[in-house]
């Protein structure tokens, strides 16, 4: 006898934590679970910028926002829907949703229902703001008492083919495949529905709201044997009555559930072809209202072609940019012209005066004293004449600089040039965004070259006052050697600055 007894109370005790367990995970065990993302929808950014919800459609009294959809707020006689615009490609299933039904009163009304159905319902329908007559299954939050049997708020699970009305007057009690009894209203947490449908078995359950553990969910419902159609539609819709309630749903995760080691093959589907195809096709209807638009309303049409001018493409952008930079270049180029105009000036008012003070005699020695060799006031020394060459030498090493940093632009160029002709013009070209570096470079370039112009400049300046009294020192004046390799030397020069000069006239007609 006690053997028994403890028998049956080991049966007892295992019995409910058996079902427990297979009641809340059904055909967890070797089932593959895939998220599928085209058949949910969750926060953040729930509600695209316009209002739209990514592969969902709404319609009725439904409003969508970021965090949340609102099938049906809380006004009298209201009636709002949402459902996926793609049929399911999956045989079994797995839906979570987590929605809120709140309201001021002890009693709502109507309630909220998801639906399973081959074709979409209806947004403003009798059945909880669906349509009637329809093919597969619908699960009732129902929150109103209709048949005055106190079993309310209460949820149902009800097949239909696609001839049955539902029954409002007895909640649908006439018809459910199954139920319990749940409040779901104005709870402190979200409330969650869990429903599964995987091997012809439909499982429902519930988490009552009264805790943040997401995972705290009871078993509602299960039923064996259900066939629903392949291929439906998902959608929630909810409606008010005299008494008003807000229905708002947070999540609809939906994951499809695929036998173990069972290869699901999905269509092949290119999307980058796809969405290249619509991306051409709304251009072309785009550009075809333009069109249209244009023909009825030809006034308009000169404002518009006055405001497109405000703004410039890619390829304007480029050209602009090689243009200013282009600009600059031509403005440093002729501001060494000038500098150079200047050296040359100055070298030359040095020529005309050692010429002119070469030929003079050295002055008779003092009575009775050492000889001294001295020049006149205006005579050149040798010091300045030494002073004169390393200036000519720093000036030819500025110069031959100068050519170097001509020819890196001339390179530059021709490679921006090149670049931007053989680029396609539909792109966002490359060279384009290197045009403010180099631009850069060639300013420091520039301003390298003017400070070593300025420094020989001043060098040069320094010995015309200096000559006005310096002595020369004794046999060390010029010689005719002296001053013609002088000559040769500034011949030279200015021979250099004309090829120069040329090359430049000749790169800035280049350039415009």
């Amino acid at each position: 006898m006690r053997p028994t007894f403890l028998a049956i109370l080991c049966f007892l005790a295992w019995s409910p934590s058996s079902e427990a367990t297979g009641n809340l995970s059904p055909g967890a065990v070797g089932v593959h679970r895939r998220f599928e993302y085209k058949y949910s929808f969750k926060p953040p950014y729930l509600a695209q910028k316009d209002g739209t919800v990514p592969f969902w459609e709404y319609g009725g009294n439904a409003i969508a926002s970021s965090e949340s959809v609102r099938v049906a707020p809380s006004l009298r006689s209201q009636k709002g829907a949402i459902w996926t615009k793609s049929q399911t490609n999956f045989d079994w299933w797995d839906v979570e949703i987590v929605f809120r039904v709140t309201g001021r009163g002890r009693i709502g009304a109507d309630g909220l229902a998801f639906w399973y159905t081959t074709e979409k319902g209806d947004y403003n329908g009798p059945v909880f703001g669906s349509s009637d007559r329809w093919n597969g299954l619908g699960i009732m939050f129902d929150s109103f008492d209709n048949d005055n049997k106190h079993n309310n708020p209460y949820i149902s699970a009800v097949l239909n083919d696609g001839t049955k009305l539902y029954d409002h007057a007895n909640d649908g009690t006439t018809q459910l495949l199954s139920g319990c009894l749940r409040d779901f209203r104005n709870k402190p947490f979200p409330t969650r529905a869990r429903i599964e449908y995987y091997n012809n078995v439909l499982t429902v359950l519930i988490h009552n709201g009264m805790s943040n553990n997401n995972d705290d969910y009871e078993l509602c419902l299960r039923a064996d044997g259900v066939n629903l159609p392949k291929n439906g539609y998902f959608g929630i819709s909810a409606a008010t009555g005299g008494l008003a309630d807000d229905h708002d749903v947070f999540h609809f995760l939906t994951t499809s559930l695929h036998a173990a080691g069972q290869v699901q093959e999905q269509p092949k589907v290119d999307n980058q072809e796809k969405l290249t195809q619509e991306y051409k096709e709304y251009q072309d209807k785009l550009e075809k209202q333009k069109q249209d638009y244009k023909k009825e309303h030809p006034d308009e049409h000169k404002d518009d072609e006055e405001w497109e001018e405000f703004y410039e493409s890619e390829n304007q952008r480029e050209l602009r940019q090689i243009w200013q930079g282009q600009s600059q270049i031509a403005d440093h180029l002729r501001e060494l012209s000038r500098k150079v105009d200047e050296i040359i000036g100055r070298q030359e008012t040095t020529l005309s005066l050692v010429s002119r003070n070469a030929g003079q005699a050295l002055p008779p020695p003092a009575a009775g004293g050492v000889p001294q060799q001295q020049l006149p006031v205006g005579a050149v020394s040798r010091s300045d004449v030494d002073l004169l060459l390393t200036n000519q030498n720093m000036l030819l090493s500025s110069i031959r600089e100068i050519r170097q940093l001509v020819g890196d632009i001339n390179v530059r160029t021709d490679n921006i040039q090149t670049n931007q002709k053989h680029a396609p013009t539909a792109q966002i070209q490359s060279t384009g965004y290197d045009v403010q570096t180099l631009i850069a470079e060639m300013r420091d370039g520039m301003n390298q070259v003017k400070q070593g112009i300025t420094h020989v400049g001043q060098r040069l300046g320094a010995p015309q006052g200096a000559a006005q009294v310096a002595n020369c020192p004794t046999g060390n004046c010029v010689g005719v050697t002296l001053f013609l390799s002088v000559t040769v030397v500034q011949l030279l020069l200015v021979f250099i600055y004309n090829i120069f000069k040329n090359r430049s006239e000749a790169q800035a007609k280049k350039f415009y």
